[in-house]
């Protein structure tokens, strides 16, 4: 079931059309869909062709006896009652910089897409960037200010670095649309957050470590093992115990992300992780990266 409404889909199709807003941008239609779509594997509606890439060839390149807005309507690709993953691909693909160079029609295209989507509880973010120029993504509104979110932020304001907040974008984006994605960048995420410290601090850390290892000599680094409390110091056991448990939470993730995550490629068999899944891969991750960075501000000059 979708949860973009058709009116919200009917809503943006009006506009781009009223503002005369070319869809597929710089690119041919045919290589603008096929992006998206495979074309070759699609059926014709006219039967001289065989698929749906020849008789777009033919009734928009040849002969040019299709409407502009053609795409919209076509049942093919259903824009109106796809699914919700498939429209803000399509979406995000008219903003690409591939596809579009100006940028304020990309700002006021977003403009459009948010004002519609935010109803639906969805909206499209800047998510990477390729040559300077942002790359979008389309995801599900977090209700209110969410814990991920806040998370994000706090990282993000703790250790200003622009990778780490590429990563938290990208994990933040990725949960409802690519689970699989999220969980492989929550690991990187950890990595970044270690290894940033290290050269912060002018260590030196041996790239062959793997996670576990190298967050073990992250806390190393901070005197935070369990061995380094001592007895004597307020809740000793139970501060232990937190410690000890960031190794099982840096394992854990580890191997989700090396079952399930984005770094590994997969069989034909392979299904995934459900949203909820990578929600509590980036929780976990966030929570620990904010913990670390928040130590190394703390403890800067030690």
């Amino acid at each position: 079931m979708n949860n973009i409404s058709q009116i919200t889909r009917r809503n943006i199709f009006d506009i781009l059309k009223i503002e005369d807003i070319w869809w597929a941008g710089t690119l041919y239609e045919t290589e603008f869909l096929s992006r998206i779509y495979d074309l070759e594997n699609m059926p014709s509606t006219d039967p001289r062709y065989k698929n749906a890439l020849g008789d777009i060839w033919q009734h928009r390149i040849n002969n040019y006896d299709w409407e502009d807005d053609w795409i919209f309507s076509d049942a093919r690709f259903n824009l109106s009652n796809c699914d919700d993953v498939t429209l803000l691909n399509f979406l995000c693909l008219m903003i690409h910089p591939v596809v579009r160079t100006d940028q304020k029609e990309v700002e006021r295209m977003i403009k459009v897409f948010n004002d519609n989507l935010y109803h639906d509880e969805f909206e499209i973010v800047e998510t990477t960037n390729i040559s300077g120029r942002p790359v979008f993504s389309g995801k599900m509104k977090f209700t209110g200010k969410s814990s991920i979110e806040k998370k994000g932020n706090e990282i993000k304001i703790i250790f200003n670095a622009d990778y780490v907040s590429q990563q938290i974008n990208l994990m933040e984006s990725s949960i409802e649309t690519s689970p699989y994605q999220a969980i492989g960048v929550a690991k990187e995420l950890m990595e970044t957050a270690c290894k940033s410290i290290f050269t912060s601090r002018q260590e030196e850390y041996n790239k062959n470590w793997d996670l576990s290892k190298l967050m073990r000599e992250t806390t190393k680094l901070f005197k935070l093992t369990p061995d380094d409390i001592s007895n004597e110091a307020k809740a000793a056991k139970s501060i232990r115990q937190i410690l000890g448990s960031l190794s099982a939470v840096v394992q854990g993730i580890a191997e989700v992300r090396n079952e399930y995550g984005s770094g590994h490629g997969k069989d034909s068999q392979f299904k995934g992780l459900q949203p909820r899944h990578a929600k509590l891969a980036v929780g976990a991750a966030s929570t620990l990266a904010i913990y670390l960075l928040e130590t190394h501000e703390m403890r800067k000059d030690n």
